[in-house]
């Protein structure tokens, strides 16, 4: 990867989901703009927000798709990551992810 370029896998959360009340809504239906989490593989020499392996959540929109060994990644610049979310570091105290 060159410089602030970041190369990610975008989580497979594609089909059904269900709202906090326990609705379940299926994968056709039209929601606006959504962001989609995703892990990063690769980073560009010049990346300093975001480390491999982080959970990052972005625009999915305007990306540009990338295959590896039929592997489909994502490939942006650093500044399209609009959060990093980690692991909490309290033991015990729940799970889950902050941002």
């Amino acid at each position: 990867m060159l410089h602030d370029r970041v190369l990610v896998s975008q989580s497979d959360e594609a089909g059904e989901r269900k709202s906090g009340g326990g609705i379940v809504i299926p994968a056709t239906a039209s929601v606006g703009r959504r962001l989609s989490w995703g892990a990063v593989v690769a980073i560009g020499a010049h990346v300093r927000q975001v480390g491999l392996g982080d959970r990052v959540l972005f625009d999915p929109e305007d990306l540009a798709e990338v295959e590896l060994q039929s592997k489909d990644f994502l490939l942006m610049r650093e500044r399209d990551i609009h959060a990093v979310g980690e692991e909490r570091d309290t033991a015990g105290s729940g799970t889950g992810l902050y941002l």
